[in-house]
């Protein structure tokens, strides 16, 4: 499809958020990673520390007349870093959540123990309970299908690296499957090990995203490193191992 609007320009540098990378952005989308310990968008009142009020100040260039902004097509749990796209217009917004389910969704996490299969998938349903908790039911009339892969890429004496691709984007989903196989996603505070000690932070990030562009229909992937954060994670396990 021939774009014939005018060539896209991007606000200024002076206007980029602090605690948000624009990886990309056109006319009708704009893609950034999001750091840990940031909120996507504010669950009760506007919050000006979220990415959604950065990203439409950094649209409006500061102006608070503009009627430009951005719309949320998917969120990242606060502690949970990586690859965010926001749409920039209502038919883009409708279009990316419409194909959402066939996207692809790459994490990389950190987890307690060693996976006793180093490759596979993890099935159940999900539901929610009063204090707003995710879990697994055996009754599928009472929850939500819930398909997660994963992959290990390497492991020490205490943690795995995994890749995982999210099948299905049910809320905290990762986080809470591998709970219940009794491998706790590092620096997770509401499934994990209550008595863990020393996590910096939650030791999972959406690695990459690869979707359908809403105007051209061109396929495209955005891509950023596994947080360094991850590695030390088991080089130092390795380390302190060692020295017992």
């Amino acid at each position: 499809m021939t774009d014939q609007r005018k060539p896209f320009k991007s606000p200024p540098k002076r206007y980029h958020p602090r605690g948000v990378t624009i990886l990309y952005e056109d006319h009708d989308v704009l893609v950034v990673e999001k750091a840990s310990g940031i909120l996507t968008v504010s669950t009760d009142r506007p919050r000006e520390n979220t990415v959604y009020f950065l990203l439409n100040e950094y649209v409006r260039k500061g102006d608070p007349k503009s009627r430009k902004q951005v719309f949320v097509v998917h969120r990242l749990d606060k502690d949970t870093s990586g690859v965010l796209v926001f749409a920039k217009t209502l038919i883009a917004k409708r279009f990316l959540q419409d194909e959402w389910a066939g996207f692809k969704k790459t994490y990389y996490a950190v987890v307690h123990g060693h996976p006793a299969e180093k490759e596979g998938i993890i099935t159940s349903y999900l539901a929610e309970n009063r204090a707003y908790n995710m879990y697994s039911v055996s009754d599928p009339s009472k929850g939500k299908l819930a398909k997660t892969g994963y992959k290990v890429l390497k492991e020490n004496k205490r943690y795995s690296l995994l890749e995982i691709n999210l099948l299905t984007g049910r809320k905290n989903q990762i986080r809470v499957h591998f709970a219940e196989k009794n491998h706790h996603v590092v620096g997770d505070k509401l499934y994990g090990l209550k008595k863990e000690r020393g996590a910096k932070r939650l030791a999972l990030h959406a690695g990459s995203l690869t979707f359908q562009h809403p105007h051209s229909k061109e396929e495209m992937t955005f891509s950023t490193k596994i947080p360094s954060y991850f590695r030390t994670l088991l080089q130092s396990a390795d380390e302190s191992h060692a020295s017992d």
